[in-house]
């Protein structure tokens, strides 16, 4: 719908300034995602900065921004209510460490399995939470305490600082690129609002809420150097057994959001990540946060975009992000905290838009049905649930109406040859979902004596297809009949066995393709 790319190319100025852009839009994500997880605020801060650092230098894509996220947030809140920050620091250990060893063994590769539809379906999906997640700082607390709409100057001027956030982000890069658009909104808007006296929510307002009464008036962002310690726990059996479930789920959904955010840089960017090294940074980083007192994290769709959007490209952009939000953190806290909210809110709103795949529409106006309806489902599981369901059920359901849609996509065109034996001639895939179509095709009890089944034009892709014509050659044999299969791969011959008693292979026809075996890696 727009384009908000400003650069296709990596240089020195667009990353820093972009990085600086990315820290300022970290510090109430942060936050927030700590008190979601139910830790202390640096904790979150702590963790975007080390999972910012040590993904940009050590991953495998540059201009991807990880942090603390609120999809392995949400997952730490049980464990850090029953068992205390300690055990959340080990299992975010271990998530590291299993992590690690996903990019050991070159598993990134598997991101290639989500199909389109499921990609599309998990960008809308994210875009709509963070267009939700945003409509909670147009809430404010009462006297009583709850959370409340606003209402009156309050809300418009709230509105309106959004709504300049946004025209100066779109039409500044018309004028000049030569700085971030996202960076002279917010700083500009935080000016304005400081000229003027508005009455604008703050950053340190929007923590401040999340504290406790008594505890509201000491609220700051300002803090120390993350220091070494190893998680306070018991190094037992017992402890592994409370923390792998917990790590294992951080592993598995911090690795589909890094790889999924990684495709979709690769496609704006047109460049290509690398997996499997996304794994091992991803892991790296959240070892390092278990031992620094971090709550770890993965890649950042929403501060990813805004990177992207404001020309870094770079791996020195996702280290400048990191770098300025340590500085803002022991140094700087006080110009952190007088932004407002609605500068911030506004970015991510921009965000929300060039990252919704409006061409899905596209797709949903098309005569392919499967394709909108697994597009519709895996946004819907990514906004009511969460992504790592929403891709596996994606996944899943492509596999499944792919299956359905090909098993009836096999058929044979049968003739006699000059001896008299009937060829059936194959076409069409052989596996699990079109055995039974298969088996139709075939009428042992009134064929000749001699029948050929021709694979020239089909393969056969799974045991359940070498089954059938096992199960096949059985029927013919059982009639006194003679089944000969020509055309068949070697890796297929290698795997029929009992068929072998009844089957003649016609190697001289035999052309030099394969199938796809674990043997071709």
């Amino acid at each position: 719908m727009f384009n908000l790319i400003t650069s296709k190319d990596s240089n020195v100025k667009n990353d820093v300034l972009s990085g600086i852009t990315v820290a300022l839009a970290l510090v109430p994500e942060a936050v927030a995602f700590a008190f979601v997880a139910g830790v202390e605020p640096m904790v979150g801060l702590y963790a975007a900065f080390m999972m910012g650092l040590i993904t940009s230098i050590a991953g495998g894509r540059p201009g991807m921004i990880s942090g603390a996220t609120g999809a392995t947030a949400v997952v730490m809140v049980a464990l850090v209510a029953q068992h205390g920050i300690q055990y959340l620091f080990a299992a975010v250990l271990l998530a590291g460490v299993l992590q690690m060893l996903a990019g050991a063994f070159k598993l990134g590769k598997f991101i290639r399995l989500v199909p389109y539809p499921v990609m599309l379906g998990f960008v809308n999906g994210l875009a709509i939470v963070i267009f939700l997640a945003q409509l909670g700082q147009f809430k404010i607390l009462d006297n009583l305490g709850n959370l409340q709409w606003m209402q009156g100057d309050m809300l418009y001027i709230m509105l309106g600082l959004v709504l300049l956030t946004m025209a100066i982000i779109f039409f500044l890069p018309k004028l000049t690129t030569a700085v971030p658009a996202s960076l002279v909104a917010i700083v500009g808007v935080t000016v304005l609002v400081h000229w003027l006296d508005l009455e604008a929510r703050t950053v340190i307002d929007f923590v401040r809420d999340m504290l406790p009464e008594d505890q509201k008036a000491a609220a700051t962002l300002a803090g120390e150097l993350p220091t070494f310690s190893i998680p306070m726990v018991p190094f037992t059996f017992e402890t592994l057994y409370i923390i792998l479930p917990t790590a294992v789920i951080i592993a598995l959904i911090g690795l589909i959001e890094s790889l999924l955010t990684l495709s979709l840089i690769d496609e704006m960017t047109d460049t290509r990540g690398q997996g499997n090294r996304e794994c091992l940074g991803q892991g790296l980083a959240n070892t390092v946060n278990g031992f620094f007192g971090g709550m770890g994290g993965c890649a950042m769709i929403g501060q990813s975009m805004i990177n992207i959007n404001s020309g870094g490209r770079g791996r020195l952009s996702g280290i400048t992000a990191a770098v300025v939000l340590l500085g803002f953190i022991l140094f700087a806290a006080p110009l952190i905290e007088m932004i407002p909210l609605a500068a911030l809110v506004g970015v991510m709103f921009i965000v929300v838009i060039g990252t919704f795949e409006w061409a899905s529409f596209r797709i949903i106006r098309g005569v392919n049905k499967e394709d909108a309806f697994v597009l519709f489902l895996v946004t819907a599981i990514t906004v009511i649930a969460d992504l790592a369901i929403a891709v596996v059920v994606g996944v899943i359901v492509s596999a499944l109406v792919f299956a359905w849609k090909h098993a009836t996509h096999i058929h044979a065109k049968t003739h006699e040859d000059k001896d008299g034996w009937k060829v059936y001639e194959l076409e069409g895939p052989l596996f699990f979902g079109s055995v039974l179509h298969f088996k139709e095709l075939f009428d042992p009890q009134n064929d000749p004596q001699d029948v050929v089944i021709d694979f020239n034009e089909s393969r056969v892709w799974d045991s359940s297809g070498v089954d059938a014509i096992d199960g096949l050659a059985d029927k013919y044999a059982q009639q006194g009949k003679k089944l000969h299969i020509r055309h068949i791969s070697p890796e297929c011959r290698e795997l029929m066995t009992k068929a072998q008693e009844y089957v003649e292979m016609n190697l001289n026809e035999d052309p030099r393709y394969h199938v796809a075996s674990n043997k071709l890696g």
